[in-house]
């Protein structure tokens, strides 16, 4: 009996040692988001509410496109990114990144597009007069995706327009300066954009054609799989802020919070906002979203960028890119 007392004594020491070390190698998260993209989890942010929540310190770190979240991520740099672009998640996994999608962050429409610099009085009527004109493109991104599918709607051959690489500000200034015909983005570059010029379609027509805009959190699959309690937790301080904001009762707290933290006035701050879709557990987790919708989505987004030379090769099923586990937990906090 004393052999095994002592046993068991060094068992529990030896545990105690791995729990601490595993705290201690968990003190913080470096988490990905956008700014210029206001979300009800930056008032969830700033008060806080994570750091509480996982008993860790958060940190923050603004990125200007999804593709530049995946090169993070891939590094170990960023652990979780928030309101990563399909299109990005879907070129680095198509090239062998394993990342996941853990929520659907935001759904959107309205506030992604392409413009056509008011000079050139190109509508959706005459779209066909852009073949040959220079456009400023996030490659790899949402934005990117919408433009292809809104230039093959339009029977426009994307081969004869000169393309240019540009993050969403880049081409809001170059389509200012009159440098670029068109330019695609997001957020506050979208609405400078358009003080510029006009789009094409608007997101009603553009989800009638199948172009579905929607962000996700992401992360690299074996962190999500190493703590999949710390992932849960997080989720689940997102969904309350997203329910704060849904509720529209908490609006006059939060919205002078998140705009500043977003680099936004307020005014600008509701307006984007009032063009975004922040879903419920409940309905991410439905057939429309992470039961069965985003996977098919995301091979949809996979086999055009492969016909527009834009990846060399989509995956055959981009299930295994989705892990509804963290999320399912949240739902049951």
């Amino acid at each position: 009996m004393k052999h095994e007392s002592k046993l068991a004594t060094l068992l529990a020491s030896v545990i105690a040692t791995f729990a601490a070390q595993g705290a201690a190698a968990q003190e913080q998260i470096t988490v990905g988001y956008f700014q210029e993209w206001p979300m009800p989890f930056q008032y969830a942010k700033v008060e806080g509410m994570y750091d509480e929540a996982l008993g860790m310190n958060v940190q923050w770190r603004a990125f200007d496109t999804g593709t530049a979240m995946s090169a993070a991520m891939a590094s170990g740099d960023v652990q979780l990114s928030v309101s990563q672009g399909v299109p990005p998640f879907v070129v680095a996994t198509s090239a062998g990144q394993d990342l996941q999608i853990v929520d659907v962050a935001v759904s959107y429409s309205e506030n992604e597009n392409c413009v056509v610099r008011e000079e050139l009085e190109i509508d959706k009527d005459s779209a066909g007069e852009l073949a040959g004109k220079k456009v400023a493109v996030p490659l790899g991104t949402a934005a990117h995706f919408s433009f292809i599918q809104q230039m093959n709607h339009f029977g426009v051959d994307i081969g004869s327009m000169q393309v240019v690489n540009m993050a969403p500000p880049e081409g809001a200034a170059a389509i200012a300066q009159g440098s670029v015909d068109m330019a695609c983005g997001w957020g506050g570059s979208l609405r400078r954009m358009l003080e510029h010029g006009n789009s094409l379609l608007t997101g009603a027509e553009k989800e009638e054609l199948g172009i579905l805009i929607f962000d996700a959190t992401t992360g690299p699959a074996d962190f999500v799989a190493e703590n999949p309690d710390v992932v849960a937790t997080f989720l689940s301080v997102t969904a309350e802020a997203n329910r704060m904001w849904n509720s529209g009762e908490n609006t006059d707290k939060m919205l002078p919070v998140i705009a500043k933290d977003a680099g936004m006035d307020e005014a600008d701050a509701a307006a984007t906002m009032d063009t975004f879709t922040f879903p419920t557990i409940e309905e991410q987790l439905g057939e429309k979203w992470l039961g069965g919708g985003v996977q098919t989505f995301m091979k949809g987004v996979a086999d055009v960028f492969v016909e527009a030379g834009s990846i060399d090769a989509a995956k055959d099923d981009y299930s295994g890119n989705v892990n509804t586990g963290p999320l399912e937990q949240a739902g049951a906090m």
